[in-house]
């Protein structure tokens, strides 16, 4: 499977310290009623780093049941711990993902030769289509073009990448290198239309939770031809991936999202709410793009 367009990255609602599964259905059914093109439960923006075992399972069991096929569901299944992520992936298939998400090992540093037996196990394990997700910024390890142009080529079921390094030259490698059909999904709102230009399939977005709507659009218009409209759409997205990261992800977009009347809940600590400056930027950016509900 290829998976393209533009693919929101999720929240996960808490609300008294747990999953609030009523939010996140209805969540669910804004952004597809909208018209984005897929969704990604537990992932970075869904928090999964502090979810239990049975939360993220749960989480992922709460998308695929609400989204009913109507959109492909990429699960958030990756971990630096190779054993683990097996088993992860292996629900994610168990649960009827269309497919799983795979973040490169964090805190653990593995070479190059080391990612490529991390992915070649969870490749070998779970037949599913699989996507690496490389985001060197918070592991501390970058998926090389021809690490991935490797396990691509030696493994059919790994179909694409996430790649939210942001580095253009990159992102040209692995796409002279990997097998034609790799899905070279953006991992950065920033450069997501940058990414489109040179061969890239989409974007997993951020600021897609709070206007799927208008990214979905801007892939559409690219898709089309119609770059004229499609540029004018990121510019215009600009303000809004500048707010999503003025603070790490994902403190704003929750922040917003409550702003907006749409219930995101709760942050888990580590994670805090923003500071002062930070809600009164996020009002300024929303209010720009009439995202706030009339006093």
């Amino acid at each position: 499977m290829q998976f393209f367009g533009a693919l929101t990255a999720l929240v996960t609602p808490f609300k008294n310290g747990a999953v609030d599964e009523a939010a996140y259905r209805e969540f669910i059914e804004f952004q597809i009623s909208e018209g984005i093109h897929g969704l990604v439960p537990c992932g970075t923006t869904g928090e999964s780093a502090t979810l239990s075992h049975e939360e993220h399972e749960r989480v992922i069991e709460i998308c695929i049941d609400q989204v009913k096929g109507r959109v492909p569901v990429l699960a958030g299944a990756g971990s630096n711990n190779t054993i683990e992520a097996i088993r992860l992936t292996r629900f994610a298939k168990k649960a009827g993902a269309d497919g799983a998400l795979l973040i490169t090992p964090y805190y653990n540093k593995p070479t190059q030769e080391g990612l490529y037996r991390h992915f070649k196990a969870i490749a070998e394990a779970v037949d599913m289509p699989l996507v690496p997700y490389n985001v060197p910024g918070r592991t501390g390890t970058n998926l090389l073009p021809a690490t991935l142009s490797r396990l691509a080529h030696d493994f059919p079921n790994i179909v694409g990448v996430k790649e939210a390094t942001g580095d253009m030259s990159q992102c040209s490698l692995i796409m002279e290198q990997c097998p034609k059909g790799f899905s070279l999904l953006s991992g950065d709102d920033f450069t997501a239309l940058p990414l489109m230009s040179i061969g890239g399939s989409g974007v997993i977005s951020v600021t897609s939770n709070i206007v799927p709507g208008k990214v979905a659009a801007m892939y559409n218009a690219f898709a089309k031809g119609d770059i004229a409209t499609a540029m004018g759409i990121h510019h215009d997205l600009f303000v809004l991936h500048q707010a999503m990261f003025m603070e790490s992800n994902p403190i704003p977009v929750k922040t917003a999202l409550n702003l907006m009347g749409l219930e995101a809940g709760e942050l888990r600590l580590p994670l805090c709410p923003p500071a002062d400056a930070s809600v009164e930027k996020l009002k300024l950016a929303l209010s720009a793009w009439d995202l706030l509900p009339n006093p």
